[in-house]
């Protein structure tokens, strides 16, 4: 039996099949992809293919016996799926492809899961890149996340959608792309050298205090 993550696999409920995510950055995927995972599919029989709610396509059930050649058939690499890590990034069309866009979530979260998809961190990290204010990328609710607006960036940190869920608080607003990148960088090293061990960001700054973590990540 593997253990969850190896092998790229999460053990199911039946506690004895797997689950495999692979990783599709932002939830983009071609036609190319789609036809690789349907032949997955007709091949290895898997009980089901799920979209979940990080916008990527589970393919559920599988023996494990089935778990390398599947990889191996898809030419993916796996989603981060569990552990302490950042986990998938969510993104919203942004203004590349909504007419409601007022930045480029697209790229902006490109950039950010080139950079931190899997990085093992204290707890895990859910984030999010919203393109406006209506939030598609659910970024109130993610331990980091990024609002576009007319002037800039709004960087909220905090929440989380978990069974003590809560509301990112706002840390700064009005920042240019460039702003964001490096801000980001400071928050997850301020955590990763600082947080304990299945700590969340949110209980994390309630620990640590709002007022030393601006201090600590604001200063650059």
């Amino acid at each position: 039996m593997l253990n969850d993550g190896e092998k790229g696999a999460v053990l199911q409920r039946d506690k004895e099949s797997y689950a495999i995510v692979p990783h599709l950055p932002l939830g983009l995927i071609t036609p190319a992809q789609l036809r690789k995972i349907a032949d997955v599919a007709d091949r290895y029989k898997p009980a089901a293919l799920k979209i979940t709610s990080a916008a990527r396509i589970a393919i559920v059930g599988l023996k494990e016996a089935d778990i390398d050649r599947a990889w191996e058939d898809l030419g993916m690499n796996p989603g981060a799926t569990v552990g302490l890590c950042v986990r998938s990034i969510k993104a919203c069309p942004g203004n590349t492809l909504c007419r409601l866009g007022q930045q480029d979530a697209l790229a902006m979260g490109a950039e950010i899961d080139k950079r931190y998809h899997g990085l093992e961190l204290p707890g895990k990290m859910k984030m999010g890149v919203s393109g406006c204010p209506n939030q598609c990328a659910e970024t109130s609710v993610k331990d980091l996340g990024l609002v576009g607006k007319a002037k800039g960036w709004t960087i909220l940190v905090g929440g989380n959608a978990a069974s003590r869920a809560r509301i990112g608080i706002t840390l700064c607003e009005d920042l240019s792309s460039e702003e964001v990148l490096a801000t980001c960088a400071r928050i997850i090293t301020y955590f990763k050298e600082n947080g304990k061990k299945g700590e969340r960001m949110g209980r994390f700054l309630d620990r640590v205090g709002l007022e030393t973590f601006k201090t600590a990540v604001l200063a650059g």
